[in-house]
Formats: C-alpha cells, sequence, structure tokens
C-alpha cells in the first residue's frame, strides 16, 4: 500500500505531504491540485528506465507535457522532489529541471530489487481517467485486457473484458450485490449496474472477423425483457459508470485503483451507490484513490461507514484549495477526518457545500 506522497515544486503543488489510507477522497474546486498530486504515482508507473533515474513525462498513463509545465511556477529553486511511501519503505526521486525535456532526470537510483518493488505495486494500478469512452457502435479488443486484466485509462476494454471474463471471474464476497443471481462478474455487474439505471443488463459480442467488441443494453420489464438497444440510444450516463463499476468488482488486495470524476453523468441515487460500492472495494483489500466533485459520492462513503461496511479510520479526506498571496499562489491540503458515525470533523469552504449556498439564497 501506498502510505504517503511528498511532492516538492511539482505544477501548483509548492511543498504537499499527506498520509494515505486504503481509500483516498481528493475533494475541492476544479484546478486546484487534485490531479496533480496523483500524477507523480502515474508517471512512476508509466517510466521503463526509471532504474537509470529517467522519469517519463508522457506516456500511457500520464502526458504531461514538458519540464516548463511541471515545475511550480514561484519556484525558489529548481529541484522537483517526489517522495513515496510504499509498504513502509521510502523512495525518493530529486529530479534536475529541464525545460524543454520530455523527462525528469533524477540524482536517486535504485537497485534491480528496489525498482522490481516498485514496479509490483505500479503494475497493479487500474487508472480510469475523467475522458473515458462514452456510448460507441464498437469497443476495441486488447491484450492489456485479456492478459493483464486491464480494462483501459478511459475504460475502451470494458466491454471486451466483460466479454472474456463475465462468466467465470468470481467476485470477493465483501463485494457481491445481494440481489445478483450469482457470484460471476457479469451477474454482479448487472446487479449493481441496476442501482444506477433500474432493470438494465449487459451484453456483449466479440466480432472475431473484424476484432471488435459489441455493446448493448437490455432492460426488464415484469418478468420479461426489452429488445437490445445500442449505448448510444439509451442514457449515455450507463456507458461512461461501467468502467467505474467494472473496476471496483474486479479489486482485490494487490490493486490500486484510481479513479476520476466517477459520477460524471449520473443520477445522484446511482453516485450514492458509487461512494457505497467504492468504500466495498477499499475494505476488500485494494487502495481506492478517487478524484471527485460529487457529495453524494462522499455521502455513499459516509453512509457505509455508519452501517458498519468500511472502518472510518481506513477512509482519508483530503481537501485541496488554493491559497494566494502577493507572491505567489500554491495549493494547501487540508485533511478531514470522519467519525464512525460518518460525521466530518472540518466543513472548509467550497467543500461540496454547494447545496446549502444556494438553498440559502432561496430562503
Amino acid at each position: 500500500m501506498i502510505t504517503n506522497i511528498g511532492l516538492k515544486n511539482f505544477k501548483s503543488l509548492r511543498n504537499a505531504k499527506s498520509k494515505l489510507s486504503a481509500l483516498n477522497v481528493l475533494a475541492g474546486l476544479n484546478g486546484v491540485g487534485k490531479s496533480s498530486f496523483l500524477q507523480p504515482l502515474l508517471l512512476i508507473a508509466q517510466s521503463d528506465k526509471l532504474q537509470n533515474g529517467i522519469i517519463e513525462l508522457n506516456g500511457a498513463l500520464a502526458k504531461i507535457g514538458v519540464g516548463r509545465d511541471v515545475l511550480y511556477q514561484f519556484a525558489q529553486d529548481e529541484e522537483i522532489i517526489f517522495e513515496i511511501l510504499i509498504n513502509d519503505t521510502s523512495y525518493l526521486w530529486k529530479c534536475d529541471y529541464h525545460k524543454e525535456k520530455e523527462i525528469l532526470l533524477s540524482e536517486n537510483k535504485y537497485s534491480d530489487d528496489e525498482i522490481k518493488d516498485i514496479k509490483k505495486i505500479t503494475s497493479q494500478f487500474h487508472y480510469l481517467n475523467s475522458n473515458r469512452f462514452g456510448p460507441m457502435d464498437f469497443y476495441p479488443i486488447s491484450s492489456n485486457a485479456s492478459e493483464k486484466k486491464q480494462i483501459g485509462t478511459t475504460g475502451e476494454y470494458a466491454p471486451y473484458f466483460i466479454d472474456l471474463f463475465g462468466n467465470e471471474y468470481i467476485i470477493p464476497e465483501i463485494l457481491r450485490h445481494p440481489k445478483a443471481k450469482s457470484e460471476t462478474l457479469l451477474s454482479q455487474l448487472n446487479a449493481w449496474m441496476k442501482e444506477i439505471s433500474p432493470g438494465v443488463s449487459i451484453r456483449t459480442k466479440f466480432v472475431p472477423s473484424i476484432n471488435i467488441v459489441t455493446l448493448h443494453y437490455q432492460f426488464d420489464y415484469g418478468s420479461n425483457e426489452t429488445n437490445l438497444f445500442l449505448p448510444k440510444n439509451v442514457g449515455s450516463g450507463i456507458s461512461y459508470v461501467l468502467p467505474v463499476v467494472l473496476a471496483l468488482l474486479i479489486a482485490d488486495k494487490s490493486k490500486t485503483i484510481i479513479i476520476e470524476n466517477p459520477e460524471l453523468h449520473i443520477h445522484p441515487r446511482g453516485q450514492a451507490e458509487i461512494g457505497k460500492l467504492l468504500a466495498l472495494a477499499a475494505q476488500s483489500g485494494a487502495q481506492v484513490f478517487v478524484e471527485t466533485h460529487s457529495d453524494h459520492i462522499l455521502n455513499g462513503i459516509r453512509v457505509a461507514i455508519k452501517h458498519d461496511r468500511i472502518e472510518n479510520s481506513t477512509v482519508n479526506i483530503l481537501f485541496f484549495d488554493k491559497k494566494m498571496t502577493e507572491t505567489e499562489q500554491y495549493t494547501k491540503i487540508t485533511p478531514i477526518r470522519i467519525d464512525q458515525n460518518g460525521t466530518l470533523s472540518d466543513y472548509p469552504d467550497n467543500f461540496m457545500d454547494e447545496w446549502s449556498n444556494q438553498l440559502s439564497k432561496l430562503i
């Protein structure tokens, strides 16, 4: 498990250090550094020459640009530092700044065994960014799904993964939906998706002649089912949330799951259910990072704590805010504690309080 991240001079993060837990919720307004906080993990994961101290700024998981896009604008020096604590072992990268290069070059080098330990964690990252695949006529296939059990950073391989493993992959007990017909992935996936869109079922079909997968949705009515519908002919939120639900259902103790904005295009009820599923995925042993603007996601997690689905000590809420002085602006990270009743220790300004803000204007 990743238990601590420390950053210096990285984008808006002048000097930030935070403890982490099983479920980490990153909250705050747009553009305050939530994504930036997680990007060093992705950079380390995608860098193939890490043993040489080379950290790649552009790769399969993150595309940041060049050195000038990385260095904190108001830095007093040009040293960029990543410090990551993994299973009580600290890994430090002190990087030289090269304005036009697409790499950071660290003076810290690690042995092959140490790099192997790092890659053992990062190779099990399941990262879903906010630019996920929406409704499509067909979806690609890849060995990333069939061999590496990955669903893609945009969820593009989710239908193929479902087609391959839907009837044989057994979901851990803690993640099983009580109304599912069986313990298999497809049955559990359909049960959880019904919490988001009542009656929906997933249908996939591999077309070997052109190496694609088609995806259709079907709906229950009474004891019957509707015709099959193309994704573009039903609510787009179903397709956007499908890889999120899938990634959480296949969580296990070896995985680190990073999801940006799981609430995209989803009704508040469905968002609360996603919050519950996030909590269960963390309780199953996976480490989960979620960047969200949704009070419904957070409240779903809080309810899961109150109902003893997850221990409050395993939930870590980090509130990101931008601080401005006459000479600089930078990101400040404030931890918010949560007790066993789901009560939060703090409610800072701009922390998911817009409902009450707008309501006060109506009264």
